[in-house]
């Protein structure tokens, strides 16, 4: 999960399963949208989508890393996370809002990418 309103550094690419610029925040989120652009079974997907909540909840200044859509409709969602802040619990209690959110809207197949354990 990520502010709405980023500041950071962005890379923009080019993806042929990413309906719009495919704008990544972080060395996993790139990583993860290049692995699914080689997926066979995902049709399409989208990065940053922003969490349809009503203002003022805490759930409207954040979006989801990544929203993909299965070549037999199904939703997956998955949360791009840096190992050492898993357990920090803010982030943890922005993952358990994410699946709640995501649960609430018929999306089964909600994860996590973590990046490689050195």
């Amino acid at each position: 999960m990520r502010r709405k309103n980023i500041k950071d550094r962005c890379e923009k690419n080019h993806l042929s399963k990413c309906p719009e610029v495919c704008k990544t925040y972080d060395a996993i989120q790139t990583a993860y949208a290049k692995e699914l652009e080689n997926r066979e079974d995902i049709s399409e997907f989208r990065c940053n989508v922003p969490f349809e909540a009503k203002e003022g909840d805490e759930l409207d200044r954040y979006t989801s890393d990544i929203v993909c859509t299965k070549d037999d409709g199904e939703i997956m969602v998955r949360e791009c996370v840096w190992r050492k802040n898993i357990t920090r619990p803010k982030q943890a209690r922005l993952l358990d809002l994410s699946k709640d959110y995501w649960l609430e809207h018929g999306v089964t197949d909600w994860g996590i990418v973590v990046d490689e354990e050195k």
